[in-house]
């Protein structure tokens, strides 16, 4: 009994040993921009192999076999002209990257022993110029005051993953945000005629930002007319 239960905890070790760990890895990156996956490893040897797989069904996308001399990419539809290999660590770049290559890609790297690592590869559009605009018909009357109130909206068209805010200055009035759905967004504000404080609509996503400042003068300056300032 001792002798299977050391020969169990040595067998463990030994699987443990070949097949590693795996290191997930998050990269963010801007539609039509470049990614490198990093392998870690720094040269490849004559009996290495690294095999890259992307998506839920794992397909071969690219690999190396340094003892055959192969050195392939195998890019289907998705990847056509976008992958390069680097035949000294067996990174992978994808290049003018879209939407549809964000997801999972795993790389099996098998030195002296056998790892992998994942990576989950988010691919953002890029952001819009956010567009604000007022409209005489929104103007009302102040209940505090007998000054008028403007009112504005801020817009954007075909986004996803987005957040869009309005700022007074440095400070965060309002928000609005969306997932995974390319829609429109707007968000309304209303201040007034007479004000003097900076205000600024800015749409987000977790890499970059946009942001359009409020002219005042220009889009409030009366009650009649709808104006547009980008």
């Amino acid at each position: 009994m001792i002798q299977m239960l050391i020969f169990f905890c040595l067998s463990c070790c030994h699987l443990i040993g070949v097949f590693g760990s795996k290191t997930n890895e998050t990269q963010s990156v801007m539609e039509g921009d470049s990614v490198t996956l990093h392998t870690d490893v720094t040269e490849i040897h004559e009996n290495d192999a690294i095999m890259w797989k992307f998506g839920a069904e794992k397909s071969l996308i690219a690999q190396i076999k340094r003892a055959s001399e192969i050195f392939s990419t195998f890019p289907d539809g998705r990847f056509r002209n976008r992958l390069n290999l680097d035949r000294q660590t067996g990174s992978l770049t994808i290049t003018n990257i879209t939407t549809q290559h964000a997801g999972l890609y795993e790389v099996e790297i098998i030195l002296a022993k056998m790892s992998s690592k994942i990576f989950s590869v988010s691919v953002f559009a890029r952001l819009p110029v956010p567009v604000i605009s007022s409209n005489s018909s929104q103007c009302s009357s102040s209940s505090s005051s007998s000054q008028q109130n403007c009112s504005l909206l801020c817009s954007v068209v075909n986004v996803s993953h987005v957040t869009l805010s309005w700022y007074k200055g440095n400070s965060l009035l309002s928000s609005i945000s969306v997932s995974d759905l390319s829609i429109s967004l707007s968000l309304p504000l209303e201040v007034e005629y007479q004000e003097k404080n900076s205000y600024s609509c800015v749409i987000n996503n977790p890499i970059t930002n946009q942001t359009t400042h409020l002219d005042i003068s220009k889009l409030c300056h009366t009650c009649s007319g709808t104006a547009v300032l980008f």
